[in-house]
């Protein structure tokens, strides 16, 4: 780790370590979107009342405090995580308008995180490194994480509910073989709803494919709304040839489709040409979910519509660094009448 001081704050560059990392930080609290409040006012008392008055003064009173969380991931030009930021360095803005940040953060959370594991026949030659990669992510993780298992190839199945056993994960992986077409898609909506019973407010998932779809019921319109309701985010590994080689039409279409899906919830795809680079892969992306920022406004627009609403964040970086790019979540359901 290369510390780097700049006025008038500090910053440290993450950059790449090994795969024999043993322990990451993690660095973020609730992705949970909404919490509210009930505020009761007591009645005031008079000498002489009549029952109308009283009636009306006797009625709890409840006013809903709505707060919106934002998990930001912050790299310099070189792709290495930027941490140190205060938070005047960042500007939130709703349907382009500003927001007041009213909560900051960078606090070490467990974290709930889904594998989504590509099985099919196109993974042959890929899948005992993929496999690797898988072990190393969750050899990385926190001791106080859980994990579920998702693998897919004709069909999505739960190959393992949520356990804190990295053994009992890998034993998993071991006796599993690649074959059939790929449900892609099936696999993240079935990760989505095992999500529902995550302990941890801290959710992601985790897709390790080559990105093509050819095999599912559910359409790439189905996970996005899915994705939408839920406060999830995606990140995923894609294993790709090289650029402009596409032995199928799902194969050239697999990388649009990973970076759509994972850029809405604030996560990214990390591609892959070289298999040797997965397990080293894999350890940057536990990284990442790690340390990130934490950001919590409440809206200035009050109406419960159940509309998208859409969240940008901007940085006021110190002077002297190079130009930053941010990552977060597009936007947000807003709650309905």
């Amino acid at each position: 780790m290369k510390r780097v001081t700049t006025q008038p704050a500090k910053m440290w560059l993450i950059g790449l370590l090994p795969v024999c990392l043993c322990a990451v930080a993690v660095a973020f609290p609730s992705l949970r979107s909404f919490a509210q409040d009930d505020l009761t006012k007591a009645p005031a008392t008079e000498p002489v009342q009549s029952p109308a008055e009283k009636a009306a003064k006797t009625k709890p009173v409840q006013q809903e405090v709505q707060m919106v969380l934002v998990n930001a991931t912050v790299t310099d030009p070189y792709g290495r995580l930027v941490t140190g930021l205060d938070q005047h360095n960042f500007q939130i803005f709703e349907d382009n308008t500003e927001q007041e940040v009213v909560h900051f953060s960078s606090e070490d959370v467990p974290v709930s995180i889904g594998m989504i594991f590509d099985m099919s026949g196109s993974m042959a030659n890929k899948f005992e490194k993929s496999r690797l990669a898988a072990v190393q992510f969750f050899k990385t993780a926190n001791p106080k994480d859980e994990f579920f298992l998702i693998s897919f190839n004709d069909r999505a199945q739960l190959s393992s509910g949520f356990t804190d056993s990295v053994e009992e994960l890998q034993e998993r992986l071991m006796f599993t073989s690649a074959k059939g077409r790929t449900a892609l898609l099936d696999g993240i909506y079935l990760g989505l709803s095992q999500m529902k019973t995550a302990h941890n407010p801290k959710r992601a998932l985790l897709i390790i494919s080559d990105g093509g779809d050819n095999h599912s019921r559910y359409s790439e319109s189905d996970v996005r709304t899915f994705l939408k309701e839920a406060d999830i985010q995606l990140f995923a590994i894609g294993i790709f040839e090289q650029p402009g080689y596409c032995p199928t039409p799902e194969e050239c279409s697999g990388p649009d489709l990973l970076n759509d899906i994972t850029a809405m919830t604030g996560g990214r795809v990390f591609r892959v040409n070289k298999l040797d680079e997965l397990p080293d892969t894999a350890t940057k992306i536990s990284m990442e979910l790690r340390n990130q920022y934490v950001l919590g406004y409440r809206p200035s627009n009050h109406a419960h519509n159940g509309k998208w609403r859409k969240i940008r964040i901007r940085l006021r970086p110190p002077k002297g660094l190079p130009p930053l790019t941010v990552y977060s979540k597009t936007g947000y359901l807003a709650p309905g009448h």
